[in-house]
């Protein structure tokens, strides 16, 4: 099978990071905290004049390169691919890309390794990757074509409205609802 697997908040832990730099330089600007989202994108949920705030956090040089794992994720993929599965991850970049496409790189290579930089796909549009599965947090991921994959959901506050697909609520948890 060919398992593809988003990086941002599946693997790596965007919003946590987000919010602890958020608290750390703007302790007086509340923000809706990560357990309460109700919305993927976090500009949505709210003030407009926190927009540029937000945007210099997450696109500042050393942001992605040093995001915390998701507990059991990076283990859990190099599992995946240990049983015979090809394991891809799927990501997509960010507009404010300078920093972003190369740290991706980056952080692939800290945490999982050098041979792990060549199973980077990058594309705004998942929807013309072909796999048999996606796991990726976004609760509905549209594009230019029906997708071949099978959308599985990684949890988080924002996506759980969508009850219609399967969902890895931790990496521990995957075994069930993969089968393997």
């Amino acid at each position: 099978m060919i398992i593809l697997v988003d990086m941002d908040d599946v693997l790596a832990d965007f919003d946590g990071e987000m919010y602890r730099l958020w608290k750390e330089k703007h302790p007086d600007k509340y923000i809706v905290p990560p357990a309460e989202r109700k919305n993927f994108y976090l500009r949505e949920e709210m003030p407009e004049e926190y927009e540029d705030l937000i945007k210099e956090i997450y696109s500042a040089q050393g942001f992605v390169k040093n995001l915390p794992e998701i507990p059991g994720g990076v283990e859990a993929i190099k599992e995946i691919r240990s049983l015979g599965h090809t394991v891809f991850i799927c990501t997509s970049p960010l507009i404010l890309f300078r920093n972003n496409v190369l740290e991706k790189f980056l952080w692939v290579e800290k945490h999982l390794g050098e041979d792990w930089t060549q199973k980077l796909i990058f594309s705004r549009d998942k929807t013309l990757i072909k796999g048999d599965i996606l796991i990726d947090d976004k609760p509905e991921i549209s594009g230019v074509q029906l997708p071949e994959w099978e959308h599985i959901i990684f949890d988080r506050s924002y996506n759980r409205h969508v009850t219609c697909k399967k969902r890895i609520t931790v990496w521990k948890s995957r075994k069930e609802v993969l089968g393997f």
